[in-house]
């Protein structure tokens, strides 16, 4: 989320439920360009804990999507992103990371194999440089198509298969990242068994036309409330995820923020696919040599019930600056403050003692392992 001058501001642009958040009575906010709703009357807290206890309903058509298509669209993805997308078979989703040439994080992205094509979700406000960027590098190779009349909804929470199995049972055969076309309400959709919450759930691509009959659809479920960004943020920071601009960018390698597990060994050791991204020398290097790493991400847990936001200097307990809060707040459901930043590697243990300094008053912290709060696909 980056914020501008007024005088210089562009228009926000508005989803297709804008009017629908309106009446339902959403406090509006930029991000990503767009006029987003941040929360809806009951507040952030209890949209947080619903999402949690039944399920949320969330409007993110402000993220970009599209597909790559032709014979050779896997291998032409693969030179620009360190994972395995030629092994991935149809219907299954996979976390991508797309990087510069110098091993930093352009985006974070999910893609599905849906058989005749890659369909690929980005980030709202990376979007259109990520599609000139895949565009530039492998346009020649397979057909780029973006997708600007598509919606994006998301269902989260324990209740999120019972609400949406009663209007599209097929969904109720996916598990954890795994993707199929449904008819949900008449609306021609394709959906995903995923989500930013750590809660089992789905992400629903719809035709824009069809968005507000979907949405209203879903809300019409005893389980479903609509739920806005700040408890998206606070969900998916109690998950342990990444948020593009804050947690991870372009100054980021995968192994810096402990992003290894999104590269599969095929693409790290031996064998005709391993390698062949943009600043694989760096990464791979990283991966087999921690020692070479600067900075690492960590979670962190506030000892003391003081909230530790963002752009909070960490320091060690003799009061050296060893790295920064990137991502903080009071988790609403572990009923504390969490958060997560980079520290310099001799204090990325588990267990290790930090402070943070908030209005120059240090805040002990310690480093913890992420999620802070379970999470619960649903894998079958």
């Amino acid at each position: 989320m980056s914020s501008s001058s007024p005088a210089s501001a562009a228009p926000l642009l508005t989803t297709p439920l804008n009017a629908l958040h309106l009446e339902l009575g959403a406090r509006m906010v930029p991000f990503a360009g767009y006029s987003m709703p941040v929360q809806y009357p009951a507040g952030l807290m209890a949209e947080h804990h619903h999402t949690r206890t039944a399920a949320g309903l969330f409007d993110v058509s402000h993220m970009g999507q599209l597909c790559l298509s032709g014979p050779d669209a896997a291998a032409a993805f693969e030179t620009l992103i360190p994972v395995d997308v030629q092994g991935l078979d149809i219907g299954r989703q996979r976390y991508g990371l797309l990087l510069n040439d110098a091993g930093g994080i352009i985006d974070d992205l999910m893609f599905v194999n849906r058989g005749d094509d890659l369909f690929i979700i980005v980030n709202g406000a990376c979007k259109v440089g990520d599609i000139a960027h895949i565009q530039e590098r492998i346009g020649h190779l397979c057909q780029v198509q973006p997708l600007p009349d598509q919606a994006l909804l998301a269902l989260q929470g324990p209740q999120a298969a019972a609400a949406l199995g009663r209007l599209a049972p097929e969904v109720l055969s996916l598990v954890f990242m795994t993707g199929t076309a449904a008819s949900i309400a008449g609306c021609d959709c394709y959906v995903t068994r995923s989500g930013y919450t750590g809660e089992d759930g789905f992400e629903i691509s719809v035709p824009a036309a069809q968005a507000e009959t979907l949405a209203r659809a879903l809300l019409a479920q005893p389980e479903v409330q609509p739920i806005g960004l700040g408890a998206r943020n606070s969900l998916r920071l109690e998950a342990g995820l990444c948020l593009y601009g804050n947690d991870i960018d372009t100054t980021t390698t995968p192994p810096e923020a402990a992003l290894n597990w999104a590269i599969q060994k095929v693409r790290r050791t031996g064998g005709a696919r391993a390698g062949g991204f943009p600043g694989a020398d760096k990464v791979l290097a990283q991966i087999d040599d921690p020692a070479l790493l600067a900075r690492k991400r960590v979670g962190l847990v506030a000892l003391e019930r003081v909230p530790v936001r963002e752009h909070t200097e960490l320091q060690s307990p003799d009061g050296q600056r060893i790295g920064e809060v990137t991502s903080g707040l009071l988790g609403p459901t572990v009923d504390r403050p969490v958060a997560m930043g980079y520290v310099a590697p001799a204090f990325a243990a588990l267990g290790t003692r930090v402070n943070a300094i908030v209005r120059g008053k240090a805040v002990p912290m310690e480093v913890a392992a992420m999620p802070f709060t379970p999470a619960r696909y649903y894998r079958g």
